[in-house]
């Protein structure tokens, strides 16, 4: 996964995908998003669940423990080790959803640059990314989006794709006191298939990070 997304719904959008009754504490606004190019450190729209319910925040996309001073703050957390792994431990018990409506890969393809796709499900509904993070509401605080082998089609695109779940798997991810090793199994293997995604060109502008607009999304040809 590139590092690049589409947030350009709203909140309300977003939760209605996933079916749940209670009332989300909305620390987002009501208004859509309008980010058809979000870059990490920037804050994104993150779903969650504390001890007071489910909840609606902007956290800063890209995370890392405190003694890590020596590197960049990762954006990603690979599936196979974030469970185990000392760099993510702090953090592992802190689950959350990524609502997005794309995101973008660059493919090189024999021009004079890499050419950019943006991936979103076929269906037209929100990729709800499994994430994890710190959320204590200081200036620490931050997420990273959960990633898995590419499968199918997606591997010509990019090696690595985003755990995105069905809504039914995605609440119980986030559902408070999930034993740890039952999460990584869901995020090991209750991850959409590859078939669920369509893929397409984009114009170049999307490298520019100032640029903004529903034209970014706009396929140049026909989509895959």
């Amino acid at each position: 996964m590139c590092g690049r997304l589409s947030q350009y719904r709203g909140i309300h959008d977003f939760v209605e995908v996933l079916s749940r009754p209670e009332v989300w504490r909305n620390h987002v606004g009501d208004q859509a998003l309008q980010r058809y190019n979000v870059a990490p450190t920037t804050p994104v729209a993150v779903l969650r669940v504390d001890e007071e319910g489910p909840r609606a925040d902007l956290v800063r996309w890209g995370w890392r423990p405190h003694w890590a001073t020596d590197r960049a703050a990762p954006i990603n957390a690979r599936v196979e080790k974030v469970a185990h792994g000392a760099f993510f431990r702090a953090i592992w018990p802190h689950r959350a959803i990524t609502p997005v409506d794309g995101w973008y890969e660059w493919v090189d393809e024999g021009g004079p640059k890499k050419q950019p796709y943006h991936i979103r499900r076929r269906d037209g509904r929100p990729a709800l990314c499994a994430s994890i993070g710190q959320f204590a509401g200081n200036e620490h605080d931050g997420f990273v989006i959960i990633t898995a082998d590419a499968q199918g089609g997606l591997v010509d695109v990019h090696d690595r794709r985003p755990v995105v779940f069905a809504p039914d798997v995605a609440l119980e991810w986030i559902a408070a006191g999930m034993p740890s090793d039952h999460a990584e199994q869901i995020a090991l293997n209750l991850g959409e298939p590859a078939e669920v995604f369509e893929w397409y060109r984009v114009s170049t502008a999307v490298g520019n990070v100032r640029n903004q607009g529903p034209d970014l999304i706009l396929p140049t040809e026909s989509r895959a």
